[in-house]
């Protein structure tokens, strides 16, 4: 008597059930739930100060007058390094009123990336001073924890979204995430600019 076949499932029919089991659609839909209304509030404040305090092009047109590009993306570099502290979004309204847009905002996107790779490092270097480690450990627990889970795809989150990319990178340093597959997965922050760029382009 023939034995029922077992239908082997696919590599990619495997990693769909085992990002259902593990919550990663759940925490994809709850980033993005997060995600949009930060943009949404952006860009009404952006309308707002541009129709009723200031006009946004002449801030852009000071800022470009009165500092040069290489102190700018200097400023964000830094930013890019510790935390994300100011958005790129100010710097991408910015990139549009320089002499070369496209190319100020790739810098940008290079900025941005080489940021990540800083707090990679830093996340790796935290892991030999134990009182610090112990504190990150509690502090970004939930980072470390989903990037344990779900490596390359939580990294991909991270350089689309607009969620600090220099946590997950501090968060895949520390976890000790294979460094080739940052760099490849970290290169979608370049997407993300251009992405951005489009709508932003259009307000300013």
């Amino acid at each position: 008597m023939n034995q029922p076949r077992i239908r082997k499932k696919s590599r990619l029919s495997l990693l769909h059930q085992y990002y259902s089991y593990t919550g990663f659609y759940a925490f994809l839909w709850d980033a993005l739930k997060k995600a949009t209304p930060p943009i949404l509030i952006f860009i009404g404040a952006l309308l707002a100060i541009n129709f009723w305090v200031v006009d946004i092009q002449t801030v852009l047109a000071h800022v470009i007058d009165n500092y040069s590009n290489f102190s700018v993306l200097l400023i964000f570099f830094i930013s890019e390094s510790i935390l994300g502290i100011i958005p790129p979004e100010l710097f991408i309204a910015w990139s549009d009123k320089t002499s070369n847009p496209i190319g100020a905002l790739s810098l940008l996107a290079l900025a941005s990336y080489l940021g990540g790779i800083v707090s990679y490092y830093t996340g790796k270097a935290i892991t030999k001073i134990p009182s610090v480690h112990n504190y990150l450990e509690v502090k970004m627990a939930k980072h470390i924890k989903n990037t344990r889970k779900w490596g390359g795809f939580l990294i991909i989150v991270g350089a689309l979204l607009p969620v600090p990319f220099a946590m997950t990178s501090i968060a895949a340093g520390m976890i000790h995430f294979k460094f080739k597959y940052y760099l490849l997965f970290g290169l979608l922050r370049f997407l993300r600019f251009y992405l951005y760029a489009l709508v932003i382009f259009n307000l300013v």
